[in-house]
């Protein structure tokens, strides 16, 4: 029940809004500093200070500041602006950006202490069983805790009866305000002063002569100090002394050791002394380019085939800045890439490292936001995903975004919906600091402007150590089921050269995007397939756990035996994923070991790492996985990469379908002979003459680039139109409806832009939440903060109408 909202103090001090502050706090505050309010409900504001006056403001009430939070700003003034523009570009709250970019661990804590109130100002005869309760427990106790009162009475609603408790006055709360963050601390052992002097040495000893354990520490610290020179831990000396703590304890007790504290870094990371290497003739000639066009442009786009080389030519222009001092920044979209990248990064940099992604705990993550404060040595160098951009930087030079055309730099969900990319080249603006995008196959957006002059431009188009790109073989699917040469999932050729690489000692990599072990289960009598009760989609089978689920709520059932409408036994799965795949290679290749990499075989802590590992050294003989593979990970012993269907990536409801289907195929491709011999790449599809599917054969980029870039202008797409999606959700299909066509209407209206909508989409309920989206292309010359002005006061205006108060609507700009 937290009556305090947490605030950061903003840069200016508009005069809308006013917080009550005595002066010796107001001599104190800064901006960039947090400090609770007396707000409640858990939504976060940003301060509105103003100069502090003697009289309290007449047309609304001045709310108390509670509690100064920091010492010192935690937030500085680049960072507010960015969030500021965020805010305002993605159409969000600055709430939301906020909620978004502060490690949870700095979130404020407040928790509801239950005191025993004045015992003369009412009497006992009026208070309900409950109530007495709670007045009894508090004869007990001096004071209980709001989880501490739900025991006593076994329910989880307890407010009402503490409200009622307060109105008689037999209870009183407080407010305590708990931070969540911890640093983390090593205890140390000294010898008392004392003790160092020879003659008094001789007398410890002499006086443990009869405590052989204590005896054997003392020694075991002398032997310690003069190996190490360093402090001695205190789980040290008890592992080397062979003794418990107990020992420890008892000479602390007897003023003979000290025990202190020192704080640690929860990482650390150590550089390795073979790490050094030298650029290729490509890669220099590339490197320099990189100069060249930052010398004209703030954006350089490095385009370079898989396996070119990118992140040999990233570290070296890593290292030209940092040794001017000056912090770096490299993005990446997947946690599972920072894992290998990590790894390569702090071999070069060693303790400069610091690395920021949701993977690492609160405490590791407050650690990583105040080295970057305060510029510490530790963190000149920050890998991260795209949370990574929200950190606090104050001399931020360069900017690397690795395979810039991911889409998972765009967050789709809670707000902001931003995208990393763009959002950490606007940062960089603020520190007047370059951004490099690099990637195998850019985005259009971004190839767009680097051939119109926006960006600046490099490339490479030979591998590492001249090796050969791999050979890439198509294989007919309906050639292949007429003439029955299928097993499962994997025609005769893939099967063969599966066997051929693992008989040469390579390893292999499969991709299938879609994981568990089928999308649905049908009846083969009346044609049921499981529904979930809550979305508008079927259920996929989990044939290891034996049930259906849904991806979208978690909902699950046990794997059916009968079906549900007719009662038939016939049931058959439809389609496969990732569980299905790796049962039939154990079953094709018994006595190799197979794994896969999705969703659900990485949730915990180090699951990437275990499994990249794993494969790296060998211990995997063929990976199954989604498109977590396809991102720059390199495995020097891959021979052969297997795609087993590509046109469910072709066939997507979504105008870049195409562009990404092909960045897939190509990223996956690259995957293989990375090192020594040529890699060989099998592509499984119905439809081997598709213009994509025949792109990536030919790896011909600016054969898609020049069929995708017509396709846009025609249809009014990115790069020559921007969009803005609108999705509204409500529970009552009728009203959401309603709600929506209004909308329509007064947009269309007052926008001389293309409004298309209301339209159901593709999946059209999502918990129990029927959807309608609405999406407003604005083209280029279109002054983009007036239309989103427009739409803003579209909203207010839809929000102030009492029917339609309840529809969610959520803006996202840039919904791609």
């Amino acid at each position: 029940m937290p009556f305090f909202t947490e605030v950061i103090l903003p840069l200016a001090l508009p005069k809308t809004f006013t917080y009550a502050v005595n002066e010796a706090e107001y001599a104190f505050l800064q901006p960039g500093m947090r400090v609770a309010v007396p707000f409640g409900r858990g939504k976060i504001y940003t301060a509105l200070v103003k100069d502090l006056h003697q009289n309290p403001p007449q047309l609304y009430e001045a709310k108390d500041i509670h509690q100064i939070l920091d010492d010192a700003p935690v937030v500085t003034a680049a960072q507010l602006e960015h969030w500021h523009w965020i805010a305002s570009y993605y159409m969000c709250t600055i709430g939301d950006v906020y909620r978004s970019a502060m490690p949870s661990g700095y979130l404020l804590e407040s928790e509801t202490i239950i005191l025993p109130g004045k015992q003369d100002d009412f009497e006992q005869d009026t208070l309900t069983d409950e109530e007495y309760l709670i007045y009894e427990a508090l004869q007990k106790q001096t004071s209980l805790k709001i989880q501490e009162i739900s025991g006593i009475l076994n329910k989880k609603t307890v407010l009402p009866v503490i409200n009622r408790l307060i109105a008689k006055n037999v209870v009183l709360l407080k407010e305590e305000i708990s931070e969540k963050y911890k640093p983390k601390t090593i205890k140390y052992i000294r010898l008392q002063d004392e003790f160092l002097q020879q003659d008094k040495l001789s007398e410890l000893l002499d006086m443990l002569s009869g405590a052989k354990k204590q005896r054997e520490a003392v020694l075991q610290y002398f032997q310690l100090q003069a190996t190490s020179k360093k402090p001695v831990k205190a789980k040290t000396l008890t592992e080397a002394a062979g003794v418990s703590v107990a020992v420890i304890k008892a000479l602390s007790d007897k003023g003979i050791f000290e025990e202190y504290y020192l704080e640690e870094d929860r990482i650390q990371f150590k550089q390795e002394d073979d790490s050094g290497f030298s650029l290729s003739e490509k890669q220099q000639a590339a490197l320099q380019d990189i100069k060249t066009a930052f010398a004209k442009h703030p954006v350089t786009l490095l385009h370079g085939i898989t396996s070119s080389g990118k992140t040999e030519i990233y570290i070296k222009l890593i290292e030209e800045y940092i040794t001017s001092s000056q912090q770096v920044l490299y993005l990446l979209p997947e946690i599972a890439l920072t894992t290998q990248l990590v790894k390569r990064l702090t071999a070069h940099f060693g303790n400069k490292v610091a690395v920021y992604h949701s993977k690492y705990t609160n405490n590791e993550r407050i650690e990583t936001w105040q080295q970057v404060l305060v510029g510490s040595e530790k963190a000149q160098v920050i890998i991260g995903a795209r949370s990574a951009l929200f950190l606090p930087f104050h001399n931020l030079g360069l900017v690397v975004i690795d395979e810039e055309h991911e889409q998972s730099f765009k967050q789709q969900d809670p707000a902001p919906r931003y995208n990393a990319r763009d959002a950490a080249i606007v940062l960089a603006g603020y520190f007047d600091a370059k951004v490099l995008l690099g990637s195998a196959t850019p985005s259009i957006e971004s190839y767009y402007n680097a051939t119109h002059g926006k960006y600046g431009y490099a490339e490479i188009k030979e591998r590492y150590g001249k090796v050969v790109p791999p050979e890439i073989v198509l294989v007919d699917l309906k050639d292949k089921y007429k003439r029955k040469r299928m097993t499962g999932h994997f025609s005769d050729t893939l099967t063969e050269a599966i066997a051929e690489a693992l008989s040469n000692g390579k390893q292999v990599i499969l991709f299938q995007n879609r994981r568990g072990f089928s999308p649905w289960v049908e009846c083969m009598t009346c044609g049921h397939v499981p529904q979930c009760p809550q979305c508008d989609v079927s259920l996929t089978y989990y044939k290891y756990k034996n049930q259906l689920r849904c991806h979208y709520c978690g909902y699950h059932i046990a794997n059916p035996t009968h079906c549900h409408q007719c009662h038939s036994a016939d049931l058959s799965t439809k389609g496969f994923g990732t569980e299905q795949i790796e049962l039939e290679l154990k079953e094709l290749f018994p006595d190799k070991n197979s794994w896969r990499m999705d969703q659900d075989t990485t949730r915990g802590k180090y699951g990437y790492e275990k499994i990249i590992d794993a494969f790296k050294n060998q211990e995997i003989d063929i990976l199954v996985g989604t498109q977590m593979l396809a991102k720059g990970l390199h495995f020097d012993n891959v021979g052969l990469v297997g795609i087993l269907n590509a046109d469910n990536m072709l066939y997507q409801p979504d105008f870049r379908a195409f562009e990404r289907a092909y960045q897939m195929m190509v990223q996956v491709a690259g995957r293989a002979g990375r090192k020594d011999e040529r890699g060989k790449v099998y592509i499984q599809t119905y439809n081997p003459l598709h213009n994509i599917i025949q792109q990536v054969t030919d790896n011909d980029y600016e054969a898609m680039y020049k069929e995708q870039l017509y396709e846009r202008n025609n249809f009014k797409y990115p790069p020559f139109y921007r969009l803005v999606k609108l999705t509204l959700k409500h529970k009552d299909f009728e009203k959401l409806k309603d709600g929506a066509m209004w909308l329509y209407n007064v947009l269309s209206n007052n926008l001389n832009t293309p409004v298309l909508g209301p339209e159901e989409p593709a999946i059209s309920r999502i918990r129990n939440e029927y959807i309608r989206t609405i999406m407003v292309k604005i083209p280029q010359g279109t002054a983009l903060a007036g239309t989103k002005a427009v739409i803003e006061r579209a909203l207010a205006s839809f929000e102030a109408i009492p029917q339609y108060r309840s529809v969610k609507v959520s803006v996202n700009a840039d919904p791609y």
